[in-house]
């Protein structure tokens, strides 16, 4: 059954959510409730009581107690007199009759074959999955059913690439079309030579010859570390036309195509500012360590501008006591990075735009998207926070006071312990190379007092109470193991923005790196977003 169709509607690719008709069903807060009613839609058969009791329960928690009550939470699923849950004294089911199940429709599709499927069907299919299977449901003391989720993700992963696989094939001759879904599918696999070979071809047939050459690069490289070489990418790579030109990729160093001019803010602080690329307005607002010129060589940021500006007009700057602007700024309220955010639109002649909030500069884009409603038409928010350090729990407050009296004391040292703390913070898996070009970047972006300044003006920010105030659509992304910004503060700020959308995205580094599954997510959930 079609989820047009059902009257209730549960999702389990991804974030679990629940809907009769167009509302949303509350979920059960315990975590095990949740596990259980996946587990008995998946399996789709009876299963009995005792094994319930020993796959969910510890013997100390009088598992047939726990779960008569945890069924007594899952029977408000019931509609229009089907019963949703049916157990009798020995077993428990779940009916999905006449209910959309996003995995068992998928699990069906996969079952009749995909050779026979229409192009829409594909892309239905392929966009129900808004993650892994179960995101953020783990029973981690529950053996069995930790190995049975890990199972199933495993399954679906590798039908989320089946189907992939197939929409690219179908849209082989649309290459424009196509690449989003190439894209996806090689950060599904990263390490997969023929999604990564499709990746290189349709490039070149769309014409982006510079990015088809950095995947086919990057494609070698990983080749080489698992040691399977077919000769499909190179293949790819060797038959691609040399003749054909570049459509809408920058040039090869980027140098040319960026444009830094400077800007006054109302306050009188001198802010530089950066325009690259064609296309439709993109706005990323500053944040904490930048300077224009070395974020576009660095393996840190180039990455980030240089695959923005293919489609859109990107607009950087660099935040007050940062980088190129003015280091002797003396306000470092949000009202004053506001304030440069929009200084840099207007001298940039921007009256619209979508807006890209990174990190301390979430604050900023959520001010101004607050403060002026009327131009921006998107609002992309990636591992942000509402709210400074010490405006949160206390844990948080403690942990980040003894990295303060770190920058203070170590602040662009070649100082191994001080370069270590930071890197493990921001970019746990990042390479000798990019941890030097983030030591360096240290250097260059501040000094030890404006880099103690700026965070602590960061500490005691909150624009928590203009959230409910935003009206552009929001895209709020955050990597599930960031240890700089707490998920969490991104959960906040999907739950108070309206009808805000929350991605997590796999990845333990607060600053995305190139080569990073989670990184071709960004771009690709970005691309969509802005293109609805």
């Amino acid at each position: 059954m079609t989820k047009a169709r059902a009257q209730l509607s549960i999702r389990l690719l991804g974030r679990m959510t629940i809907k009769r008709g167009e509302d949303e069903v509350a979920l059960p807060n315990s975590q095990k409730t949740r596990a259980l009613l996946a587990y008995l839609a998946v399996t789709g058969r009876a299963i009995s009581r005792e094994r319930l009791c020993s796959m969910f329960w510890d013997v100390t928690d009088d598992p047939r107690g726990a779960l008569r009550w945890s069924l007594s939470k899952l029977r408000t699923l019931d509609d229009r007199g089907a019963t949703r849950i049916d157990a009798d004294r020995q077993s428990v089911s779940f009916e999905a009759h006449g209910a959309y199940v996003d995995a068992l429709d998928v699990r069906a599709a996969l079952a009749k074959g995909l050779d026979d499927a229409s192009v829409e069907r594909l892309r239905e299919l392929t966009g129900a999955f808004r993650g892994g299977f179960l995101d953020g449901v783990d029973l981690a003391d529950f053996d069995e059913f930790r190995a049975w989720r890990v199972a199933e993700r495993e399954y679906f992963r590798g039908a989320h690439a089946s189907i992939l696989s197939a929409l690219v094939a179908r849209l082989a001759s649309e290459p424009e079309e196509a690449l989003g879904y190439a894209r996806e599918l090689v950060r599904l696999g990263p390490e997969d030579e023929a999604s990564r070979a499709a990746l290189v071809r349709l490039l070149v047939a769309a014409g982006r010859r510079e990015e088809a050459e950095e995947h086919y690069t990057l494609g070698r490289r990983q080749i080489e570390r698992v040691g399977k070489d077919r000769g499909e990418l190179r293949e790819a790579w060797t038959r691609a036309p040399v003749d054909q030109a570049p459509r809408s990729a920058p040039a090869a160093d980027g140098a040319a195509r960026q444009q830094i001019k400077m800007c006054t803010s109302r306050d009188g602080v001198r802010i530089a500012y950066a325009t690259v690329g064609e296309g439709p307005p993109l706005v990323k607002t500053a944040n904490w360590m930048s300077h224009l010129e070395y974020d576009w060589k660095s393996p840190l940021w180039r990455h980030v501008a240089r695959e923005l500006s293919r489609d859109f007009r990107l607009v950087r700057y660099d935040q007050r006591a940062n980088g190129l602007s003015d280091r002797d700024a003396q306000d470092l309220s949000v009202e004053a990075f506001t304030n440069d955010l929009e200084a840099v639109v207007d001298a940039a002649g921007l009256d619209r735009f979508a807006l890209l909030g990174v990190s301390q500069g979430c604050r900023a884009a959520i001010a101004f998207a607050a403060r002026s409603p009327e131009r921006v038409s998107h609002l992309v928010l990636y591992g942000g926070s509402a709210r400074g350090f010490r405006k949160r729990p206390a844990g948080a407050r403690a942990a980040r006071a003894g990295l303060q009296a770190l920058i203070r004391e170590g602040w662009g040292r070649e100082n191994p312990a001080f370069r270590q703390v930071f890197t493990t913070l921001f970019m746990p898996g990042a390479a000798p190379e990019q941890a030097a070009w983030f030591n360096e970047l240290q250097r260059v972006s501040s000094t030890p007092e404006d880099a103690y300044r700026l965070t602590e003006a960061y500490a005691d920010a909150d624009v928590t109470d203009l959230l409910a105030k935003v009206q552009a659509p929001t895209l709020v992304m955050h990597a599930n193991e960031d240890a700089m910004i707490p998920f969490d503060e991104s959960r906040l700020l999907a739950a108070e923005i309206p009808g805000a959308r929350l991605v997590a995205l796999d990845s333990q580094n607060h600053l995305l790196l190139d080569d990073e599954p989670a990184f071709a997510r960004f771009l690709s959930e970005i691309r969509y977003f802005l293109a609805s």
